[in-house]
């Protein structure tokens, strides 16, 4: 097995300014890209921290007592980030997702989720509001979250036995825990809750099949994601990459599945419904979702903008370098410039790393000067 290499570099590279159009047009909701794609989807991280130490995204070799944070005053206000919030809406933004690090580190987070939940699309609706979590204090938070406003709860979970989620969270932490948090998100009443699980071949995926049982008939709906290459910290290798073929494979062998339309443009997963005796998908029992960020692309239709905690727009997971919003909002610009510089961003984007994967150069597709997934959030 090729030996495991760690850069230890800041990823967190300097900005590209975001510069104000000498012409000013004001948002349509209509704004493309290169490749005519919508601006629909809005992630937002709130912390670079995070209480766990996963090898995939903040292994304990880098992420250690000695890494340098982001200071407080680096971080966008909830204040500034309400407001970047109905600017990107104004540009047809109509889902917004607050991630970290873990989001549920930021401190008061339920008041950012209410200042949000105040805001509406173009079409005068409110936004589908929903955050990802490694769920380690959902059970104190679930409640006034869902006070606040928050439509829905994402649950990073990469297995149910309690060993192999404790070596891979590498801070010894329960699962049973994170089982209470999301009986604490359903009592609240979030609803469509969803569960992700990062699939590594050799380390957990044994527990899909276990991982599938547990949640099936529950109302919620495991997704089985490909483990990518995402920053330069987690030592990526495609022979650690389970393709989402072969885990289908696994899981139709013992769990009947048909295959369900997408649910909205744009969606990363591939939904997989349980099937009944006759072989129609039974709603009652659920569905699964593959998301194959390795083996088969969703650039095409990706409608996803990602602003980073201390205020960088980046339009790729995959990306090297962001855009600095934050300069204009403590310089006194007004909405209507903020908002005018966000559009020349997004119509130059150009991105598709996932699908040039396999042609790129070897220290490419191992991530090299890419921003981290705990920066700027999945």
């Amino acid at each position: 097995m090729a030996e495991r290499v760690i850069p230890l570099v800041d990823q967190r590279i300097a900005a590209l300014a975001a510069k104000v159009p000498a012409h000013a047009a004001a948002p349509t909701g209509l704004l493309t890209d290169t490749r005519g794609r919508p601006l629909r989807d809005l992630r937002i991280s709130v912390t670079d921290r995070c209480n766990f130490r996963c090898n995939y995204c903040m292994p304990k070799e880098v992420f250690d007592k000695d890494y340098a944070y982001l200071p407080h005053n680096a971080l966008l206000s909830f204040e500034e980030i309400t407001r970047l919030a109905r600017l990107f809406m104004a540009h047809g933004v109509r889902k917004i997702r607050l991630t970290g690090g873990e989001p549920l580190l930021r401190k008061n987070v339920e008041e950012l989720v209410a200042q949000l939940a105040q805001l509406r699309t173009i079409d005068g609706t409110p936004p589908d509001l929903t955050l990802t979590t490694n769920g380690s204090l959902l059970a104190r938070k679930a409640r006034a979250l869902r006070e606040a406003g928050l439509s829905r709860v994402t649950v990073s979970l990469d297995g149910l036995d309690d060993a192999v989620f404790r070596r891979m969270n590498d801070v010894d932490f329960p699962v049973e825990d994170v089982l209470a948090g999301i009986d604490a998100a359903r009592a609240a009443g979030l609803s469509n809750i969803k569960v992700n699980m990062v699939v590594k071949r050799g380390t957990n995926d044994h527990e899909i099949l276990p991982m599938a049982r547990h949640f099936r008939g529950t109302g919620i709906t495991l997704r089985f994601i490909e483990y990518m290459d995402v920053g330069a910290t987690n030592g990526w290798r495609m022979d650690e990459v389970l393709p989402s073929a072969e885990l289908l494979a696994r899981l139709r062998a013992e769990l009947p599945l048909v295959p369900l339309a997408a649910a909205s443009p744009g969606e990363t997963a591939a939904r997989w419904g349980y099937a009944d005796a006759s072989g129609r998908h039974d709603p009652a029992l659920g569905e699964v979702g593959l998301i194959s960020s390795v083996t088969h692309a969703f650039c095409g239709d990706c409608n996803r903008a990602r602003l980073s905690t201390e205020g960088r727009l980046y339009l790729c997971l995959f990306a090297n370098q962001g855009y600095d919003l934050r300069s204009l909002l403590r310089t006194g610009a007004t909405d209507d410039a903020i908002a005018s510089a966000i559009a020349p961003i997004w119509q130059g984007r150009t991105d598709r790393y996932s699908e040039m994967r396999s042609s790129l150069p070897a220290d490419a597709s191992r991530g090299a000067r890419r921003v981290e997934m705990s920066y700027i959030g999945g």
